[in-house]
């Protein structure tokens, strides 16, 4: 028994070490460093456990090195918490908050409808879209419109991804639009962009039946999402998109093929292969990688930007998000970069974890501030 307090006292620990740097190239680890992140505050009790449990039934030398594994382990996973409390305090007043990491009242669900917006070579493109429940009165003006863009390496997913996130916007009085879009290989750039161009023309076309100015719409997407946003975002000079969000995105795509390798966690030279149809080694498809790229696009019209990245991302370098952060600073567009340090890709899946929280509270403030 002492011996196996201490086995799972050495992989409480190691576990743990994930919350202090980039987890190692493997699909699992990355999974791992979610886990180990957004719910290390649950995690917790699994070292304070076995610490008790030494206290009890071990000695010696077994006993002291359990509990200075469970010592690691214990701040290890405690690190995230910690780290957004300090982040909470710098973002402003209801950012962060620890009694929040273990009850969190849901929204109320909201009420949500499917709809085909596009059929580009006769495939069905479908959006979900989110209506707040309350009946907008004649005084009130119609709502912003929140398009989300999903991500999954351009290759899969759809509009589903994270969708619990989508009632928090409408509980705040936002109509949601999630949008799926044609995917890598069967179709390379600039279908995907072309595809979130046309679920906008048909939010705008479909504006008064859905109840919401066209004239306020905001681009959120994550990973792959995020890349569209700002390429459509930018790419559009559209006054009607108030701003973009993206979370853990690349947005200058010749730079990240040069930094992508084919052993990463992606194999992301596979994936910008399939996007692209190759790699820029031709004048044709280095124009298609520089027009999907919302950093090269963007000039001092463009509009605002939240950017939101861990820094340990295994999946995707946050210096993406560092390099349109400063593209946008020569270019003088308003613009709001969190940077957290522990988190890696999908750090949002926990809505109320330390990055969820933290993400929350940056987008509703941002929200508030375009579409006012």
């Amino acid at each position: 028994m002492p011996l196996l307090l201490l086995l799972l006292a050495a992989v409480s620990a190691l576990c743990s070490l994930l919350n202090f740097g980039r987890a190692p190239d493997f699909m699992w680890t990355w999974k791992l460093a979610i886990l180990t992140g957004e719910f290390g505050h649950w995690l917790v009790l699994l070292p304070l456990g076995l610490a008790l449990g030494a206290g009890l039934g071990a000695t010696g030398g077994v006993r002291l090195a359990t509990w200075l594994l469970c010592g690691v382990a214990i701040v290890g996973f405690l690190r995230p918490t910690v780290s957004a409390w300090r982040i909470g305090r710098e973002l402003g007043a209801g950012a962060f908050s620890i009694a929040r990491l273990y009850v969190d009242a849901k929204p109320a669900p909201a009420a949500v409808r499917t709809e085909i917006f596009a059929r580009p070579e006769g495939q069905e493109l479908k959006l979900d879209f989110y209506r707040p429940g309350f009946a907008r009165d004649a005084l009130q003006p119609p709502r912003p419109c929140i398009v989300v863009i999903h991500g999954g390496g351009w290759d899969e997913g759809d509009r589903t991804q994270l969708a619990e996130w989508n009632p928090r916007f409408v509980a705040q009085g936002y109509a949601v639009a999630a949008i799926s879009y044609r995917l890598a290989p069967q179709s390379i750039w600039p279908a995907q962009g072309d595809d979130v161009r046309a679920a906008i023309a048909w939010l705008k076309a479909h504006a008064r039946e859905l109840e919401i100015d066209p004239t306020r719409l905001v681009l959120l997407g994550r990973s792959a999402g995020g890349q569209l946003a700002t390429a459509v975002g930018y790419g559009l000079h559209d006054p009607a998109i108030r701003g973009v969000i993206a979370l853990y995105a690349p947005h200058d795509l010749p730079f990240a093929w040069s930094v992508s390798r084919e052993d990463d966690a992606l194999n992301s030279i596979k994936l910008f292969r399939q996007y692209f149809g190759g790699p820029p080694d031709t004048p044709e498809r280095l124009a298609r990688y520089q027009a999907a790229s919302g950093q090269l696009l963007a000039t001092k019209d463009s509009p605002p930007a939240l950017l939101i990245h861990g820094v340990p991302d295994t999946l995707s370098w946050y210096k993406h998000s560092e390099r349109l952060a400063a593209r946008l600073t020569e270019l003088g567009v308003k613009h709001t970069l969190v940077e957290l340090p522990w988190a890696t890709h999908g750090f949002d899946f926990n809505p109320h974890g330390p990055g969820g929280q933290l993400a929350d509270h940056a987008i509703t403030r941002f929200l508030a501030d375009v579409t006012r």
